[in-house]
């Protein structure tokens, strides 16, 4: 506003009034340096006027002014002539404020730091100030903390304190914005922003270490700590040890273990053979385990538990019937405490009467957390009081966790290993030996076989049953008669393939002790030195030494112990938790190709070698990857690794093993951790190895059938596996069958002339012997004479037999060299083949040299029979001495292993 309020107002008499122009004011003027004032009069008669601004007026520039104002009459006249003035009056001008300005902070940020766990009655104070000139609006009345949710609180002056205890390990810093209003609550326009830094308490414990570690299948060692460091607050220290321990208790049985079967583990591990597996996978030949309940999602780890109400009986003809002073019993067994005031027996295995009685032989049982062996001779073997139950007491029995057992007997001595470690019995008691007698033994698993029947509370007689079921988890649980275990063997079959270690062990300090427990799940560091002990920390690392490892959580847990000078333990070290994420690995995918069918002519089936059934074979992996890496084919690139087993089943009817066999030699397997079974369903081949040499054992695997007349279409499955079932290959089919069976065009050439499958024998001659020697002479000599007539018969027949047998495997071994055709050049023998010969007389030839061919192997079969258990290389050695019976007569014989079908 321009117009300034005086008080008291502006008004002027002169006491020449009422006459005109003398009586009345014209004018008030204003005297002061630049006063930015002036005077205006508003009635000349009553001498009222009125002071304005002749310019802008600024509180912030000046508040207040102070001038002289005078007032003029109007003169004698209208021309003003002969004026007066008045006296001078002094004004004072205030300048009246207006809110104009916004508060500002002095400071642009402010920063601050607090000690956890504290609380402030400030913390820092923050300042804005206003530019208005009056203290109603230059004045800060009020500061608002403007981020919500923070631990604290601003006063009017300021002052910032926090209004609960702060936490470094919860947050280690805090950004809060402030905004301040002056008392005419005129807010600021730009926020302040307070930063907060939570400083810990100096608490020792180690620092700079990740609570995960992720691990990736195949990458060797990992560090687990790389920048880890021990905070000790500047203490002096004497000594500082610090325990990690890799918890694995929830994987497998215990750990990372191999996952192979049984069979496989022991052949890997280079364990006599000869074991018995009493629990071993449900199949038709082993069926005894089908009800027993198993624990799935293991891996392929076979696992089977026991509820308390579960048995299964061994067959007899599986029960090893020979035990002697030496045999080995081994177990993987998890079991915890027993339930009840009073425990009953929990067996695992036991040898008892199938009728009758209900004596123990032998038996392995849990009974109040201690396991027992039970050893009861007989007195044919012993007549003496002798050792006979065995007992130990140890914490494993019942912590339930995964433990593996074995007992090695040499009689009267019983030594148990447990994960490794010999222990040996506490107690042993003496009893007398069993009297002999006629009554079969049962061998149960889970439970002991009741055989005697027994009254009832009704006096009625019980069924034979079960009795002492086990409670808790069972897998491997094998007997080997005749041998105990070595410790390597045990070692090596309980091994855990994860672990702890140490990198870089050259680099670390002269004073640090470490040592790892069996299973390398714990390590202790020891030093004097804080430094050296972080170096050493930094350098432990976690190794999976599985090609394909079970997948999930390793939990860690860090334990440490800080001596001072004089004092045992001078500093609580908290304990440190973390975990090693192990990354599923990538998944193979195994395939097996090769030729599906096999075209055969029947001389080759029956041949004493066979037929060769997957000589083209080719067993390849594949997994996916991420990144295609450049390959032709992106994101799969082809591994190498082993194999458990691989399976040949026959689809449709089952082997007849009186015309024809599944086999391969022993020599195939040598210098292989391979071994095979064989029924009339197939063959199986298992060990852990490598493809290569499955694909060599297979190659070598041979079918015969010493009557392939009879022989429809036969198909057999392949299937291979790794880790045991985790990883399986296609279903790789093969048809077997005989050139008449195959498509017409295969052999329509062969219509006019001798097949070259055929092998000529020369039965009439023989005939006509024979009957030449049935002729006139008496009945007494001609008995006799028949008689030596059928025993030179045989005879002949069977050296011819073994001659053509030894030719044929000679020519087994050459084919694959020899040229189809080379016989034929060799020889000067010329063939004649009428092209008008008619066509029914060929088929007639054909069909009559088919029906000598069984004549053949009817008169000779014991002799075809007894010659298929000849070796490969005994075969080779006296087909190569014998001469050529091919050309005997002058008949030509066509050489069927060169032949191209």
């Amino acid at each position: 506003m321009d117009t300034v309020l005086l008080d008291p107002p502006l008004v002027a008499l002169d006491k020449d009034s009422p006459l005109p122009f003398a009586g009345e004011i014209c004018a008030f003027k204003v005297f002061g340096q630049d006063a930015p004032f002036e005077a205006v009069v508003l009635n000349r008669t009553s001498g009222e006027g009125v002071l304005r601004a002749s310019s802008p007026v600024d509180c912030e520039s000046q508040k207040e002014y102070t001038f002289i104002i005078q007032a003029y009459d109007c003169g004698a006249g209208p021309d003003g002539a002969d004026w007066k003035k008045s006296h001078k009056a002094v004004v004072h001008v205030q300048v009246d404020d207006v809110n104009e300005f916004s508060p500002v902070f002095r400071e642009s940020l402010y920063k601050a730091s607090v000690t956890e766990g504290k609380i402030y009655d400030s913390i820092l104070q923050v300042e804005a100030w206003d530019q208005d000139c009056s203290p109603q609006y230059s004045q800060i009345c009020n500061y608002e903390i403007v981020t919500p949710g923070t631990p604290f609180a601003i006063d009017r002056n300021g002052n910032i304190r926090n209004t609960e205890r702060l936490s470094f390990d919860k947050q280690q810093s805090f950004r809060i914005m402030v905004s301040a209003f002056d008392c005419g609550q005129k807010r600021t326009e730009d926020d302040v922003m307070v930063h907060i830094e939570v400083k810990p308490v100096c608490k020792p414990g180690w620092q700079g270490w990740n609570k995960r570690v992720d691990y990736e299948p195949g990458t060797g060692s990992k560090q687990l700590f790389p920048k880890m460091h021990l905070e000790t607050c500047g203490g002096p220290l004497s000594g500082v040890k610090a325990m990690v321990e890799l918890q694995t208790n929830h994987i497998g049985k215990g750990c990372d273990r191999e996952t192979y079967s049984e069979k496989s583990l022991q052949k890997l591990c280079g364990a006599a053979s000869g074991s018995t597996d009493l629990l071993p996978a449900p199949s038709p030949s082993a069926n005894w385990t089908a009800s027993l309940l198993t624990d799935s999602g293991r891996e392929s780890d076979l696992i089977y538990r026991f509820d308390g109400h579960q048995g299964a009986n061994v067959p007899d003809h599986v029960v090893p019937q020979n035990l002697t002073d030496q045999f080995t019993i081994a177990t993987w067994m998890k079991h915890g405490p027993s339930p009840g005031l009073r425990a009953e027996k929990e067996t695992l295995l036991c040898s008892s009467d199938k009728t009758e009685m209900n004596r123990h032989h032998y038996s392995l049982y849990v009974h109040n957390c201690r396991l027992v062996f039970l050893l009861r001779r007989d007195f044919t073997q012993i007549d003496t009081f002798r050792p006979a139950e065995f007992h130990w007491k140890l914490d494993q029995i019942c912590d339930k966790e995964w433990h593996y057992y074995v007992i090695n007997v040499e009689f009267p001595a019983v030594t148990l290993f447990v994960d490794g470690v010999t222990y040996e019995p506490y107690l042993v008691t003496d009893d007398w030996p069993i009297h002999a007698s006629k009554i079969d033994t049962q061998l149960t698993v889970g439970a002991c076989w009741q055989g005697q029947c027994q009254l009832n509370i009704n006096n009625e007689n019980e069924t034979p049953r079960y009795t002492q079921y086990f409670h808790g988890s069972l897998s491997g649980l094998t007997i080997r008669p005749g041998r105990i275990e070595t410790q390597k063997v045990i070692s090596c079959l309980q091994a855990c393939k994860e672990g702890l270690d140490i990198n870089s062990l050259e680099s670390l300090a002269k004073d640090i002790k470490f040592h790892f427990n069996p299973a390398q799940s714990v390590l202790v560091v020891e030093g004097e030195d804080v430094d050296s002990i972080n170096t050493a920390m930094t350098k432990v690392s976690y190794i999976n030494s599985r090609q394909f490892p079970t997948p999930g959580l390793r939990r860690l847990r860090i334990t440490t112990t800080v001596q001072c000078f004089g004092e045992d333990a001078c500093l609580s070290i908290p304990e440190n938790k973390a975990v090693v994420m192990v990354l599923p690995p990538s998944e193979p995918r195994i395939t097996i190709s090769g030729s599906n069918q096999l075209i055969r002519f029947a001389s080759d089936l029956r041949s004493p070698l066979g037929v060769a059934l997957f000589k083209d074979l080719r067993i390849t992996s594949t997994v996916m990857k991420g990144e295609s890496s450049g390959r032709c084919e992106p994101g799969v690139m082809e591994v190498m690794h082993n194999l458990d087993y691989c399976d040949v089943l026959v689809i449709g009817e089952e082997l007849n093993p009186d015309r024809e066999s599944l086999e391969i030699h022993h020599s195939a397997l040598l210098g292989k951790h391979l071994d095979a079974t064989n029924s009339t369903s197939g063959i199986s081949i298992y060990g852990v190895d490598s493809m290569a040499h499955y694909e060599q054992a297979l190659r070598q695997l041979r079918y015969r059938n010493w009557r392939p007349t009879s022989l429809n279409d036969r198909k057999f499955r392949l299937t291979c596996s790794e880790l045991n079932g985790r990883y399986t290959s296609n279903e790789f089919t093969l048809e077997v069958t005989l050139p008449h069976h195959a498509a017409p065009v295969e052999h329509v050439n062969h219509m006019a002339v001798q097949p070259p499958y055929m092998r000529p024998v020369h039965h009439p001659l023989m005939i006509h012997t024979l009957n030449s020697h049935m002729s006139a002479p008496p009945a007494a000599t001609a008995v006799i004479v028949v008689c030596i007539a059928a025993l030179v018969v045989i005879v002949v027949i069977g050296i011819y037999r073994i001659h053509a047998t030894h030719q044929e495997a000679s020519r087994d071994d050459e084919s694959e060299s020899k040229d189809p055709e080379a016989d034929w050049e060799s020889s000067a023998l010329n063939i004649t083949v009428n092209p008008m010969e008619g066509l029914g007389e060929a088929l007639k030839g054909e069909h009559e040299e088919e029906e000598e061919e069984e004549e053949d192997v009817q008169l000779v079969g014991a002799m075809t029979i007894a010659e298929s258990d000849v070796s490969d290389e005994e075969e080779e050695e006296k087909g190569t001495e014998g001469f050529d019976w091919r050309k005997q007569e002058g008949k030509p014989e066509w050489d069927s292993s060169s032949a191209t079908y």
